[in-house]
């Protein structure tokens, strides 16, 4: 049954609102604890290195169970999903609260995660169910302002946390979430889905051993690598051979579903960089403390939490392909910005990456629309998960090329930027060109999915009308 038709529009406005709250806790949860870990290391004598796990189990956890989630939402309502997630979020932040030792945080940070994977997954599903397609656009801007809200408030609530309290009340904050909880009960429909058959939890295992090795040799190196790459075959195997496979294989043969899945995964690798290789430029070549550095950063998460309902009002206006168009602009104008200025002052800093922030909003509006027109109905909610593991996946690879590149920074020698005269900064300088440039290459893939169709529509039209 199609949820939309059913329940009036005022039910997805209120989901929506009530939604934004949601991502933007949650987003503040997943990034809090990466300014705590140099005193969670001094807690429990550990190295950085081990108490990353805090933040890598958080990501590996989040991205496996996105595409879970995504898959249970086809079989049943999102309202029992909602329940069981965020009363597992819940109880991961009070083990983590009363937390003890580094094994029973991690054990808490663990069930936050499995319990906050929901969120990404309804957060797609909600504007696919509860709004027409000619309004999807400005559903999934709110959710730009959630993730934008919850980036902007992150770093600063938890250096306040950090500097007047103690790093176990950072478990404290995403108990918030659960406000939402009584509000989601209300507003979500009891779907009829269809009838629910065998889940195929071995796919789904093979998927999270999959996606856990390709991640881990990003710092490990090529054992993990062929791992996964093992791990992948079996899993497609699986999925050929089982009755009720965890994805279904048609879901790959589906063209434009597959190269949206690629420019996700380009777009969400070279958007990272604005939030990973920004505060390393800072610290490396401006040498900020930290708190100026989490302040230059503010300014970009606040322009794309106002500007992301309307860039999801523009598509909706004007189309999918014409907002894409205009967000590859900033992002462009962004990175070559950045690769040609990465000497220069924090707040000319601030400055550009306000262009990239806004832009990277406007692109991951313009795609998830694009991508939910293309999917069959049956198929949306592990589509969707889909997009939302790829993406996680694309970020958390990124991370760990960029993190490996920076150390890096006095090897560099010769500017491939012929605009960028310095020697401070160089390797920065020479990765955003490369981004730059793989921005374009991003426009032209999504063209070729997305824009060409379009065109050749409004030709055929004009003719017709001739």
């Amino acid at each position: 049954m199609n949820v939309q038709t059913t329940k009036p529009a005022e039910a997805g406005n209120r989901l929506m609102r009530i939604l934004m709250l949601t991502l933007t806790i949650s987003m503040m949860s997943g990034i809090m604890f990466n300014i705590a870990l140099p005193q969670i290391s001094e807690d429990f004598g550990l190295t950085l290195a081990q108490v990353s796990w805090l933040s890598s189990a958080y990501i590996l956890i989040y991205a496996i169970g996105a595409v879970t989630y995504g898959k249970l939402a086809d079989r049943y309502p999102l309202k029992t999903l909602v329940t069981f997630g965020l009363l597992l979020f819940g109880a991961g932040s009070l083990i983590g609260l009363a937390s003890h030792t580094f094994a029973l945080a991690l054990i808490g940070r663990c069930l936050q995660s499995a319990g906050a994977a929901v969120i990404p997954a309804v957060a797609m599903l909600i504007p696919i169910r509860y709004f027409a397609p000619e309004r999807r656009g400005s559903a999934l801007g709110l959710t730009a302002v959630g993730l934008a809200l919850g980036s902007a408030l992150g770093p600063v609530i938890s250096a306040l946390i950090v500097s007047f309290l103690h790093w176990r009340w950072l478990f404290a904050v995403p108990l918030l979430i659960l406000i939402a909880l009584p509000m989601y009960r209300k507003h979500l429909a009891d779907e009829q889905l269809r009838e629910a058959g065998k889940f195929d939890w071995g796919g789904g295992m093979l998927l999270a051993v999959t996606v856990a090795l390709l991640l881990l040799s990003v710092t490990n190196g090529w054992t993990f690598a062929l791992g996964g790459a093992a791990a992948l075959t079996l899993f497609i195997a699986r999925v050929r051979t089982a009755r009720e496979p965890f994805i279904e294989p048609t879901l790959f043969r589906n063209r434009k579903y597959v190269l949206g899945l690629t420019v996700a995964f380009l777009i969400n690798g070279i958007g990272c960089s604005l939030n990973v290789l920004s505060p390393l430029l800072l610290s490396k070549v401006q040498a900020l403390p930290s708190v100026w550095i989490g302040f230059t950063l503010v300014p970009a998460a606040v322009a794309s939490a106002v500007w992301g309902r309307k860039g999801g009002r523009l598509a909706d206006l004007k189309g999918n392909a014409y907002l894409w168009y205009i967000a590859t602009g900033l992002a462009f104008a962004c990175h070559a910005l950045l690769s040609t200025f990465a000497a220069s002052a924090a707040p000319f800093i601030a400055g550009i990456l306000i262009l990239g922030t806004v832009g990277q909003s406007f692109l991951v509006i313009a795609l998830s629309n694009a991508i939910s027109r293309v999917l069959p109905q049956e198929q949306t909610g592990v589509g969707m998960g889909m997009l939302a593991m790829v993406n996680f996946i694309s970020q958390g690879i990124a991370i760990g090329i960029y993190g490996k590149m920076a150390d890096r920074s006095g090897a560099a020698h010769l500017s491939w930027n012929p605009l960028f005269g310095h020697a401070k900064g160089m390797i920065f300088s020479n990765i955003w060109l490369v981004l730059a440039v793989m921005q374009v290459v991003s426009l032209a893939v999504y063209y070729y999915a997305f824009g060409r169709r379009r065109r050749i529509e409004a030709s055929k039209h004009e003719l017709n009308m001739a």
